[in-house]
């Protein structure tokens, strides 16, 4: 595969990091914008919603499908065209925020973030980057991707506030800003890719994806270790919001303090993505083997979270808070680089992204009804409760890595 020059090599891990950072603003705008959404659109808190309901059936039901599309047709095409489109949505919404076509749009957006064009991406972060620097690359990806997401929100906040006290125009402002950058994007990507540099290198130029290969990926017992490593990473990665009510409710931390510290958790803390990236690429050599130890630090960090002693200020453990957040940040970053581990063929990169992404992103729907639930029934000490069961996700974890490295042992040896 041509790869070009070093530059527009790494100029394209940018603006992918750029795409994906973007185009979420929109649908999860209520994060920023909560308030004057619901003026803008004259709705209730339920009705806001359910705006992420039907934005949830919408990714369910596209995940599978839409990776099976991502490997028919052209990646460059699928998220040009997603970006583009996403932006068009946006617009309408802005000037047309009724609660009616608000469900409509949520619904498209879905289309456009889960559909084909997050199988597409993460497909095309695989392919332009080498084999041996796989963790390197997602890991940079996820660096750009937060660092896009903080921008894009940043530069709307800005927006809004153009308007003075009006609500309103301001949300218009705002909406627009959101839907304007993903467009940029979408035109930079479509200068930087090319279909040639995207057909990968072990891969014939002339081998085309055939419908009846799903079923023997369906097969294939790497897909589901892959998508359980997904499930675990992902779980562990949401999970890091939870610091702030424990802080808040345990620690005795102020809301405002716990908030400042919770963008460092959340947001800063994903450009440790990188180091973890080349900490499996170059000092284990396997991305297996390092989400396997980091998994492992986790859950210590995790322990230790649950015999911080009470005498402990509430500053220091908000600052201690941040170690299992940068290690997981760490962490996650490389997940998808094992699929080069596994062995998935790169044709079908796509559908078993979708696949697993059925499975890796589950914990939106259970987790926080479950972590909800211990808190109500058990209090403050639904904290620990949630911290156990996260130490136990990673031993999971830690166990289907063994698993995978010991097929890689397997396959090497016939």
């Amino acid at each position: 595969m041509e790869r070009g020059s070093k530059v527009r090599l790494y100029l394209t891990i940018v603006f992918l990091g750029m795409a994906g950072g973007s185009i979420y603003c929109l649908p999860y705008m209520r994060n920023i914008l909560y308030d004057a959404q619901m003026k803008a659109s004259g709705i209730t808190n339920m009705q806001l919603g359910l705006f992420m309901t039907m934005y949830a059936i919408g990714n369910t039901i596209s995940y599978i499908p839409g990776g099976i599309l991502a490997d028919k047709i052209s990646p460059k095409k699928a998220l040009v065209v997603s970006l583009l489109v996403e932006t068009a949505l946006g617009i309408v919404y802005a000037f047309h925020p009724t609660y009616v076509i608000s469900l409509a749009v949520w619904f498209g957006f879905s289309l456009t973030s889960a559909f084909i064009f997050w199988s597409a991406l993460m497909k095309t972060v695989r392919l332009v980057g080498a084999e041996d620097q796989q963790g390197f690359f997602y890991g940079l990806y996820y660096a750009f991707n937060g660092l896009s997401g903080a921008a894009t929100n940043a530069i709307a906040m800005w927006a809004y506030n153009r308007a003075g006290d009006d609500v309103i125009l301001g949300f218009r402002f705002a909406t627009i800003t959101l839907a304007v950058i993903p467009g940029l994007v979408a035109v930079g990507l479509l200068f930087l890719l090319n279909d040639k540099m995207l057909r990968g290198d072990s891969e014939s130029e002339d081998e085309k994806f055939h419908l009846n290969q799903v079923g023997g990926l369906l097969k294939n017992s790497q897909l589901w270790l892959f998508a359980i490593v997904v499930m675990v990473g992902y779980g562990l990665y949401s999970s890091v919001a939870y610091f702030t009510p424990y802080l808040t409710a345990v620690k005795g931390i102020s809301i405002s303090d716990s908030g400042m510290v919770s963008i460092l958790r959340n947001n800063v803390s994903l450009l440790m993505a990188p180091i973890g990236g080349i900490i499996a690429d170059k000092v284990f050599k396997s991305t297996a083997k390092w989400i396997a130890v980091s998994m492992g630090i986790v859950a210590v960090l995790y322990i230790v979270c649950m015999m911080l002693p009470d005498s402990m200020s509430g500053s220091a453990a908000n600052a201690y808070t941040v170690l299992p957040s940068f290690m997981t940040m760490m962490m996650y970053g490389t997940l998808f680089s094992i699929m080069s581990e596994v062995k998935l063929p790169k044709v079908v990169t796509g559908t078993a992204i979708g696949l697993a992404s059925m499975i890796g992103y589950s914990p939106d729907f259970w987790y926080s009804p479950l972590f909800g639930h211990l808190i109500d029934a058990n209090g403050n000490a639904g904290y620990n409760m949630i911290f156990i069961f996260l130490i136990i996700t990673c031993i999971i974890g830690i166990i289907v890595c063994l698993i995978i490295l010991r097929n890689k042992k397997i396959n090497s040896n016939e």
